[in-house]
Parts: C-alpha cells; structure tokens; sequence
C-alpha cells in the first residue's frame, strides 16, 4: 500500500496537464513552450532547455498535436507565437507552476526546513533594517542559510517573477499589476528635500526650487516612471528627471557621504536618510510646494506559493519594523 501510494502521489505533480484528446501531456512539454516564448528564438529556447533545435521542435510539434491547434506559425525560418499561444501562456505558466510547488511544498514537509531563504529590498530600508533582519532570524535559526539581495524594486521583481527570491520588500504599486504576485502593503513613505545639518538653506521657509538649483542636486534610488513624472510636475523639471541632477546614484551609503559633507542636497524619502535624522546630521529643507509622492513599501511574493518558516517570521519581523518607523518617522515631519 505504501508503494502504491507514493506512486500515485508522484504521478500528481509529474504530469497532469490533460489536453482536449483526453491525453495527458508532458509538462516538459509545456516548459519547453515557455522557453520559446521567453526567449523568441528556437536557438536560444533550445540552449536555455539544454536540448537540440530538432529535439526542441519535435517537442513542440507534439504539444501542438495533443492540443490540436497551431502555436506558432513558421515563417521565413521564425516563429511567431499564434493568438492560441498567447491564450495558452497563462495556463501553461500555472500548470508548470504548480507542479513545481507542489513538489517544492512535499519536501518542505519531508524535510521540516525553517530555510533556505532569499529576499531583496532596496538600498534605503537595507541601511537601516538589513542587519537588524538577518541578525534576528540567525536567532531564531542558528543553522539558516540567507541569500539577501539589494536593489531597486524593478530588478527584485525580475528575479521574483524568476523564482530567485522567496520575496522582496519594495514598491508594492508596481507589484500590483503582476496577476501571479501577492502584496502586503506596509509603510507610505513620506518625501523631503534634504542637506547636511548647517547648509545655507537649514532654516530657511519657503525655499523654492531655483534655490535648490543655486547647489549640486542629488538623485537618489529608485522612482518609478508614474513618480518621475509627478515629481517633474511638481517643480517643472525637465525630462528625462535625471538632466536635472549633478550626480544619480543608486547608493545610498555614497549619497550619505556627499550629503553631509558637501552643500549637496537630495530629495529622498524620510526612510533613507533616518539614520542621519537620528544622528542630528541632516535638515529638512522647507521647499515649495511641498514634496508628496505616492509610494508604499511592502512585501511582494509569488501568489499561492507556500513559504518556508523563516520567510513567515522575516514577515512579523518586517511588519514590526515598519510599524515603528512609521511612529519615528512622525516625529521629525
């Protein structure tokens, strides 16, 4: 009965895509379909699956036979997907998906793994958070393995949505509109203009932006496009944003650095420059109009995708954290 039993169990999650034949395709098949629609090239879709041109195309001519319509039409020595192919992507996605966690979920319960884990966030909660998260969850699991990475929220969704990352905190906005991810929206950042504590502008009311231009202005982390635009409205700056500054950077240790020890100033959110508030380095520059964004930081995962236990304690941790910057962060607007 035991044997009978595994068998059955690992047939589940090795094939059970049924085709309008009644026939039950192989979902190698299916990732094979995915690669080619990735990569557009039946060359590069054959390296990526570590198979031949005619062994890939053979597959492919299979799955169109088992789903009795034409995926791709055959041009000039190119494919082109077909409207079936562009409908189908969705499913073979999930259904590729899902046996894949259903086998990722089966060795989690095998094995009672707390890890391994893999996140990414950006620079400016990573300077303030990052080792205060990883020192925490070391505690609690002295044996974990932690891979963290940090970069702006449009590289940590890639590396999601390609299951390299268990989940990222960043811009939830921008996660919203992927289908296949789930965020918890946590913190609404507040945004400043900000120089070192005895700038000639610390103190001054109603600094308009030609002040500002009067001194090296600093771009500073990520934005995405709808936030470059509004932040161009706000002030009248030309686009691309990044004409309108001396220096873009993408580290915030570095724009730390510059703006304490130049006339450098950087609009931020109150988030990346928090440890410089607290140390009473910084001031905040009182400009008009004021600088208001809408941006939300959270965490970001793959919807239906079951979590490690470290990835569900990093999240009371987060939660935690954000709450308490937020009651910090009150206290110097």
């Amino acid at each position: 009965m035991r044997g009978l039993y595994r068998g059955k169990l690992h047939n589940k999650f090795r094939c059970h895509a049924q085709t309008a034949s009644g026939t039950h395709m192989n979902t190698r098949q299916l990732q094979h379909f995915l690669a080619l629609m990735e990569t557009g090239s039946l060359s590069a879709a054959a390296d990526a699956v570590h198979l031949s041109q005619p062994a890939l195309s053979r597959s492919i001519k299979a799955l169109e036979d088992e789903l009795r319509v034409s995926l791709f039409d055959r041009t000039n020595r190119r494919l082109h997907p077909t409207p079936y192919a562009m409908e189908y992507l969705g499913r073979a996605k999930r259904i590729v998906f899902d046996e894949r966690e259903g086998a990722r979920t089966l060795n989690l319960m095998k094995n009672g793994a707390y890890g391994p884990l893999s996140f990414g966030l950006g620079s400016s909660v990573a300077i303030d958070f990052l080792g205060a998260l990883i020192q925490q969850l070391l505690a609690v699991g002295p044996g974990l393995k932690i891979q963290a990475q940090v970069h702006s929220t449009d590289v940590l969704l890639d590396a999601l949505q390609k299951e390299k990352l268990d989940f990222f905190i960043g811009d939830v906005g921008a996660a919203a509109t992927y289908p296949e991810l789930a965020v918890e929206p946590l913190y609404k950042c507040s945004f400043g203009w900000f120089a070192r504590a005895d700038h000639p502008l610390a103190g001054r009311k109603g600094v308009t932006i030609e002040d500002l231009r009067e001194h090296p202005l600093i771009g500073s982390g990520y934005i995405s496009e709808m936030l470059t635009l509004k932040m161009a409205h706000l002030y009248g700056m030309q686009l691309p944003i990044e004409n309108n500054f001396a220096a873009s950077i993408n580290n915030i240790e570095t724009v730390h650095n510059l703006v304490v020890n130049t006339n450098a100033i950087v609009p931020t959110t109150f988030l990346a420059m928090l440890k410089l508030l607290r140390e009473g380095r910084v001031a905040i520059i009182d400009v008009q109009p004021p600088f208001e964004l809408d941006l939300t930081l959270g965490i970001v995962t793959i919807r239906h995708r079951t979590q490690v236990p470290a990835a569900e304690q990093s999240f009371a941790i987060i939660r935690a954290y954000f709450e308490a910057v937020q009651q910090e962060i009150e206290t110097y607007r």
